[in-house]
């Protein structure tokens, strides 16, 4: 590790929402390019440096900064590059020599205490020494602070936005209670606010930290799809993650009703502890549900009748249970409509659109992921854009309170008739909140999707608990057609769900069982199966060919694999751009997957001439997408997804990105593949279940291949263990 000091001369690049920043640092043995993240940087700035020189491909050695500190200047020099450097508006070099000239090493003690005395110097007026005077004091602020927050170990980037949101307060609040930090500043949680108190020498056992463990451990529960935790299960996570028994544990929970932060509720013969704002998002969806839900006033016998019409027009033949749907749909204001693979959803609902355009309704359909929204349009022959897409997304919906987070909302609601929702057991609970929201009563609303899959990635059971509610009209598809009969995918997907045993003879045409039972031979059948033998079988290339496997982490996991199947799939060629970044490698050609939502990224669709001709914003978690370019000059790696939509990621953007030749059976979720590979040995019970294991097979179009142990193979289709999620909208909806 290297330290340095020197003054910044000459600000090459900053990115002014992350703060990374390129600059030519000067110091005693001359000029050095430095390269790190700084929040508050100004050329002509003193600062002393850590960090380690490394060699870049084009701009040949540089400083890679790992943490520094901002220096007073100390000599009359250093005063002078200070005040010239345009760290002050309106000083430039030559006035800020004859101010030093003038006040010596008083300049900066002249500048604090008697700011008057610089109309002196010619140039400077009254008003121009006041606001010279106003700006150094600023600063001298946000200095003496930073200086104060790197003692607690605190970084430059947080201590600005702690001075930012505090300013002089801070002391104060550090002092009394530093857990405030994580309420209020974006970028701090709670074992960043405990390591500061820690610091400063707060006791383990204080009102505060317990306090602000207990909401913690709320908002961990929240992202492990939670809605509430009772009472004791809370205050037993808490316990281990603070290390102190809470003796009064009711006392501390009603301090935060009080402070409005959760809401304490007795149902069930249990005591529920809610976050405040998810809490209310069940409530409201709950009405929400309730004021759809109304009757069609239209006679059942003309229902028949118009219904028939259709069939006959449109050469469509219902089962029981499908015209039902159809019926339920149109005598009713609310309905879901559930069922496994080729049960004959997608024959229900374009009967329900032709229905629905013959009585001269219009009609929006959509889906929470793109693969899916674009697997909707296919089957139905209609436009389905994703849920995001059709509530016009702007800004970030998944912060507390911002109602403005899409564009159509209460006030700007969705002007159409009908609107169909596929795949909905994807569907969490905040954005199923925002879709209500835009639905004016009056409009019918279809939720379509696989009760049997896993749950969403976000908080809630939205379809599970709708269903469950027993209080709006839900149709169940059972029968399997013919077609879909002769897909032993379909087939065994049913016999999985229903906990029978599948035969695994690899007499099928379309699911096969290869058993091995070591890693390292899996790997390399999976190899073998993806560079020769499957694209030809189904018909699609190598990219479209699908790793799914249960685990992040072991030999089998999507970390290890693809590592492995990026070296062999896309091997490092010379003319192939690629760069390491945080530890990863990105090479032109790979398979990438966005791994959180992000609102703010900007894509845009170009003709082969460079034209735009669609652009938006948002790509989402779960999005698929190949590296198309790396360029290095202007350090950004471009993606191209679904739609031909272009995305450039500057280099210190890229943890949302992670390689996709492998990814977990909850990150397939809408997608449908040509062909799924599944490698299969031991792993934790609880995640190896029936219904993962249903989730995963239910992914593959033409061609599923297990690789892997029978025996773990056949005790998922037994395992029934789910993690259970405590939800409440259920007991919401029967409320009302």
């Amino acid at each position: 590790m290297e330290k340095i000091t020197g003054y910044v001369e000459h600000i090459v690049f900053r990115n002014q929402e992350n703060g990374y920043t390129v600059f030519h640092l000067e110091n005693d043995d001359g000029e050095l390019t430095c390269v790190g993240t700084f929040h508050y940087i100004n050329e002509g700035e003193l600062m002393e440096l850590e960090g380690e020189y490394v060699n870049h491909s084009v701009y040949g050695t540089q400083l890679k900064v790992i943490s520094h500190k901002l220096k007073e200047p100390e000599d009359l020099i250093s005063i002078e590059r200070y005040l010239g450097s345009g760290a002050v508006k309106g000083v430039g070099a030559a006035l800020a020599a004859r101010i030093v000239r003038r006040f010596k090493e008083d300049t900066f003690r002249i500048i604090e205490e008697e700011p008057e005395r610089l109309a002196e110097i010619k140039g400077i007026s009254e008003r121009k020494a006041r606001e010279i005077a106003v700006q150094v004091e600023e600063k001298k602020d946000m200095r003496a602070a930073m200086i104060f927050l790197q003692k607690y170990g605190i970084s430059t980037a947080l201590s600005v936005k702690i001075f930012k949101h505090y300013g002089a307060k801070l002391y104060q609040i550090l002092e009394e209670n530093p857990y405030q930090l994580a309420d209020n500043v974006e970028g701090i949680g709670f074992k960043t606010a405990d390591e500061i108190a820690a610091r400063i020498g707060i006791h383990p056992d204080s009102e505060f930290r317990i306090r602000s463990g207990l909401f913690y451990v709320l908002q961990q529960a929240v992202g492990e799809g939670h809605i509430y935790l009772p009472q004791q299960v809370l205050v037993y996570r808490a316990t281990q993650i603070l290390g102190v028994e809470i003796d009064e544990a009711e006392k501390y929970i009603m301090d935060l009703c009080m402070e409005r932060k959760v809401i304490r509720k007795e149902e069930e013969g249990e005591i529920r502890i809610y976050p405040t704002h998810y809490y209310y998002l069940e409530l409201n969806t709950a009405k929400m549900l309730h004021d759809l839900n109304i009757d069609c006033k239209m006679p059942e016998e003309m229902m028949e009748k118009r219904l028939r019409k259709v069939e006959e027009r449109e050469h469509i033949t219902l089962d029981a249970m499908q015209h039902r749907a159809v019926i339920e749909s149109i005598k009713h204001g609310l309905l879901v409509l559930t069922g496994g693979p080729g049960t004959g959803k997608t024959t229900t609902i374009n009967t329900m659109i032709q229905f629905f355009e013959s009585e001269g309704m219009s009609i929006l359909l959509a889906a929470p992921t793109g693969r899916a929204a674009k697997r909707m349009t296919e089957a139905t022959g209609y436009e389905a854009q994703t849920i995001h897409r059709l509530l016009e997304v702007s800004g970030n919906p998944e912060e507390e309170g911002n109602v403005n987070g899409f564009l159509r909302n209460r006030e700007n609601p969705l002007e159409t008739d009908v609107i169909i929702i596929d795949e909905m057991s994807m569907v969490d609970l905040p954005l199923m909140h925002a879709l209500l929201s835009a639905i004016v009563t009056g409009t019918r609303l279809v939720l379509v999707g696989d009760v049997n899959q896993l749950p969403s990635v976000g908080a809630g059971s939205v379809l599970k608990d709708i269903i469950s509610s027993e209080c709006f009209p839900v149709v169940t598809l059972t029968r399997i057609f013919r077609q879909a009969g002769e897909s032993d995918i379909v087939m065994n997907a049913h016999r999985i769900n229903a906990g029978e045993p599948v035969v695994l003879n690899n007499k099928s045409r379309d699911f096969f069982f290869l058993k091995r039972q070591e890693a390292d031979v899996i790997i390399s059948v999976i190899l073998t199966l993806i560079q020769k033998k499957l694209p030809g079988y189904v018909g699609a290339p190598q990219n479209e060919i699908q790793v799914m496997t249960p685990t992040r982490k072991g030999l089998l996991g999507v970390e290890r694999l693809n590592t492995i199947l990026q070296r062999y799939l896309n091997p490092s060629e010379p003319g192939k751009d690629e760069e390491e970044i945080g530890g990863r490698i990105f090479r032109v050609g790979d398979k990438v997957m966005q791994i959180k939502n992000n609102y703010q990224l900007e894509w845009e669709v170009c003709t082969k001439f460079g034209l735009t001709v669609d652009k938006g914003m948002g790509i989402f978690n779960g999005d698929m997408g190949i590296v198309t370019e790396i360029n290095k000059y202007n350090e950004t790696i471009e993606v191209e997804y679904d739609e031909h939509r272009k995305v450039k990621y500057p280099y210190e953007t890229v943890e949302e990105l992670e390689l996709a030749y492998a990814i977990t059976v909850h990150k397939s979720q809408g997608s449908e593949y040509p062909a799924v590979i599944i490698p299969l040995l031991q792993g934790p019970r609880l995640l190896y279940n029936r219904n993962l294991l249903y989730t995963a097979v239910t992914r593959a179009k033409k061609c599923l291949t297990i690789v892997g142990s029978e025996s773990v193979f056949q005790e998922m289709i037994q395992n029934k263990s789910e993690q259970n999620r405590y939800t409440s909208l259920a007991a919401r909806i029967r409320e009302f």
